[in-house]
């Protein structure tokens, strides 16, 4: 029986913590870009960010040539999935003959395999605590490779940290959205086209925020300031501070 304020996982999911675990990914790996086709990835603000930018493409193009949208989770909020190429069997658009022609800008569900990340707490006066699973696709034979990984070796050399910070912001943006905060406004109504432009489309948001001179109606540091106009993903969170004033009257943003 578990304790009081203990954490409960779901059947067969214990937490690495801090021991080992068996797992490489090389072109020597038989199955190697097997997990690149037929895939089904759900791209995060953050990894639109880089990608775009790796492509050097503005990201409403992005949006326009690899991303479709299913209703997820989120009721209130569409999901955005990579597009798959047409091929047979479906594969990723960026997979090359030698493999991933976007490696180093690679969505976090790619740069996480063979982890998966949970965020619990005991109870509400606890600060929430990180948890990591491993997921062992049959497929894959990189679990079968003698390189033994850490959690925190594996975080460091897949670069995931900055990616667990900001998709953490994100997740409190899908939280809010999820509670339907745009009630009345019907489908595609004018505050979600707002949060889908900020959350996806940072290009077409630099424009609106530009237009608008969004920034400047806010007392925000010079450096601030500065940070914001060459930075997306900077921009990237003063949008999400931006739309929750919008859209509960409450953020860090404080009026001139």
């Amino acid at each position: 029986m578990a304790k009081d304020s203990e954490i409960i996982f779901p059947p067969g999911m214990e937490p690495i913590g801090e021991g080992h675990f068996a797992f490489a990914c090389h072109p020597g790996v038989e199955c190697f870009t097997v997990c690149c086709r037929q895939v089904d990835l759900t791209l995060y603000p953050y990894d639109i960010i880089r990608l775009k930018h790796s492509l050097g493409l503005d990201s409403e193009l992005f949006l326009r040539r690899h991303v479709r949208l299913i209703r997820g989770d989120n009721p209130f909020f569409p999901e955005v999935k990579l597009l798959l190429s047409g091929d047979e069997p479906p594969a990723c658009p960026f997979l090359g003959e030698d493999g991933c022609r976007v490696y180093d800008s690679r969505p976090t569900a790619c740069r996480s395999y063979p982890l998966e990340r949970a965020v619990g707490r005991k109870d509400a006066s606890t600060r929430p605590e990180e948890h990591y699973f491993i997921v062992h696709h049959p497929y894959c034979l990189g679990h079968a490779e003698a390189k033994l990984c850490t959690v925190a070796g594996w975080l460091r050399s897949q670069r995931l940290l900055e990616d667990n910070a900001i998709n953490a912001l994100w997740v409190e943006m899908d939280t809010l959205f999820a509670g339907n905060p745009w009630k009345g406004e019907g489908t595609a109504g004018e505050k979600q086209q707002l949060a889908f432009m900020v959350c996806y489309n940072i290009d077409g948001f630099r424009r609106f925020s530009d237009q608008q001179q969004l920034v400047k109606q806010f007392a925000l540091g010079r450096e601030e300031r500065r940070r914001i106009a060459r930075d997306d993903v900077e921009l990237l969170k003063f949008g999400w501070q931006w739309l929750k004033l919008i859209l509960t009257g409450k953020s860090a943003l404080g009026k001139k």
